[in-house]
Order: structure tokens, then sequence, then C-alpha cells
């Protein structure tokens, strides 16, 4: 006799629309839909429990109706996606069973179908919590590693600049800068989170950028003698600062740019002839385009985060129904650290 799957609730975070502005909860909306416990047979798919899930800044683009991206967005009437650790509950694929723990894209909901994909990854449980799978080693600090190292080209001794440097990436960028020997200075939005800079992870100095009438001073101030690597994570007035105190032959690794959030017209970037003058090389990246050096960054960083050399700070927001207020949070900089959305705990 054939046994039925279990029908249960699964709560979702629903995407309303697209939208041309930062987001506001409002755009999001929780529905209770149903769910068989059960991967459909032939579908090569598996059923997870969703544990944590990751908040992030590139999720806003994903809210607008632009195609020609790195990413779709996000398909309106369903649930959002993002990264996130999971619990396997049933599976109609071999390589995964029933018990096993795993990272990479899911739905903003309690149970999720997925199939395999590049950023998919079994985890080994240890003595790292498994929220870092989605913040210290997932995206976000793969994405600081592959930037500092492949992008920035670092040598002992450089000036290092990190913007937003109490987020999910800039925290690790400039730990791994100071284990390599830089001389390491981050900004960031609070007095807070200056001092958690300064004083917790460990750079050599930090400022408060509100509280700055002027960038272009600061820097000069914090780096007379220039800036080496810039780590961008903001852009916009920042970058435009950055460019006038680099050195010549200096890196700018452009990762992100938060400050145009809000804005539906990108805004020009003043002091680009620095560029030309000082022989500085910029350059967007993807972490996606380096996941053949995910095995030595995660020996990397799990070995020096045992060993005390690299602390990691979250935010963790409790519950499914605190996901929206958690992503539209990130940016008026509500969250000090990484964001993660605390699902369930197993």
């Amino acid at each position: 006799m054939k046994m039925e799957a279990e029908t249960v609730d699964n709560k979702q975070v629903i995407f309303k629309g697209f939208i041309d502005r930062i987001p506001r909860e409002t755009d999001m909306e929780l529905k209770i839909g149903k769910i068989e416990l059960k991967a459909p047979k032939g579908s090569g798919a598996f059923l997870v429990k969703n544990l944590y899930l990751s908040c992030d800044p590139y999720m806003r683009g994903r809210m607008r109706e632009y195609y020609d991206s790195y990413i779709p967005p996000f398909v309106p009437g369903q649930a959002i996606q993002g990264f996130g650790v999971s619990k396997v509950v049933d599976s109609d694929d071999p390589d995964f069973k029933p018990g096993d723990l795993v990272s990479g894209l899911t739905g903003w909901e309690e149970f999720s179908l997925m199939r395999k994909h590049e950023q998919l990854r079994r985890i080994q449980q240890d003595d790292i919590p498994l929220s870092y799978h989605v913040g210290l080693l997932g995206m976000a600090g793969f994405t600081a590693y592959a930037g500092f190292y492949e992008v920035c080209s670092p040598e002992i001794g450089e000036n290092v600049f990190v913007s937003a440097a109490s987020g999910a990436v800039g925290q690790l960028v400039g730990q791994l800068a100071k284990l390599h020997g830089c001389y390491v200075v981050g900004s960031a939005g609070t007095s807070q989170k200056v001092d958690i800079l300064k004083n917790k992870l460990g750079f050599d100095q930090a400022f408060n950028y509100k509280e700055e009438p002027d960038l272009n001073a600061a820097l000069k101030r914090y780096f007379p003698e220039g800036i080496d690597i810039y780590f961008d994570n903001v852009g916009g007035d920042m970058l435009e600062a950055a460019l006038l105190n680099m050195r010549i032959h200096g890196r700018i690794a452009v990762c992100g740019m938060v400050s145009s959030n809000s804005l539906s017209v990108s805004k020009g970037i003043h002091n680009l002839f620095s560029l030309i003058a000082k022989r500085i090389r910029m350059q967007g990246f993807l972490q996606s385009d380096y996941l053949h050096l995910y095995p030595r960054f995660f020996e990397n960083v799990v070995s020096n985060y045992k060993q005390g050399k690299i602390v990691y700070i979250e935010d963790m927001s409790e519950g499914l129904e605190s996901a929206p207020a958690a992503l539209v949070g990130l940016f008026s900089g509500k969250n000090v650290g990484k964001q993660v959305i605390c699902v369930a705990r197993e």
C-alpha cells in the first residue's frame, strides 16, 4: 500500500513586485503555503528544512526588473531567494541523503526543494557555528578572500583602506590584510562600529564617515603617504575621495556600490583622471569567478579562526517573520556585522 507524504504548513516571504528605490518591508509579505515532506520522484531534487538565511545588499538588485545582470531578478508572487544553510529532509538525488547539511541558494521559506548548482556544498559539522556558513565561510567570506588576494594582489607593508568595514565582507578583508602584514584603516557609519573595527577586529585605525565633512581630508589624515589598496563596498563620494588618495600603481577592488542603492539613475564618478595619472588598476569582480579557490579559502580561514586569529561578528534575527525588516535594515546600516536570519535550529 502506497503511503502518502505528510503535508505541512510552509511559511514563506513572498516578493510582491519590482521596485526602483530602497526596499521597504511592504515590498514583501509573509504567507503560509503547504508542502509535502517528500522530494518528487524523478525530479533529481531534494527537500530541505532551512535553518539560517543570509541577508545581502546584492538582493536589492534582484528586486528590479533588470535581466541583463549576473543573477536574475526575483519572481513576483514567489518566495525570495538567497543563500542559506539547510538540512536535507528527503532526497531524490543520490548525492544527498536525509540529515545532510548543505549551504547554497534556497528560498526564504521554512522548506524548499533544491537542486545541485555550482555554489551548493555539503557541510561537515565541527566546532564552527553553522550560521557561519552563510557569512565567514559563505559568499561574504569568500568574496573578501577572492577580492583581497586575487584582485588586490597585496604586498606586505602596503596601506589598505576598506569601506563599509564592519559589514559581512569588509570585516574579513581588514583581518586578512592585517594577517598579510598591511596597515589597515576602515570606515563605518556609527561610533559603535568604529569601536568594533579598532578593538575587536584589529584594524589599525577606523573612522565614522558621517562625522567627516571632507572625506578627501579624512583619507589624507589616515593615509599621509597614500593608499595602495582600496576595497570598495560603497562607491559614490567615498570612491571619489579614495581616487584622489591612491598611490601610483594602486589597486581598487570594486565589490559593492551601496551608496547608490537608493538611486534610480546612477551618478557619475569624479576624479577618474587619477586612474591614468597614478596608473591605478580598478576592477569589479564576482566571487563566483573564483570558485576553484574555495578549498584553499576554506582551509585558510578555518585554520585562522580556530587559532583565534580571525573573529567574525553576526547580527542574528530570530524567525522567518523578521526577514523583511532585517533585509531593509541593511540599507540604513542597522546591522552590526553579518546579517543572518535564524529560521530554525535543526
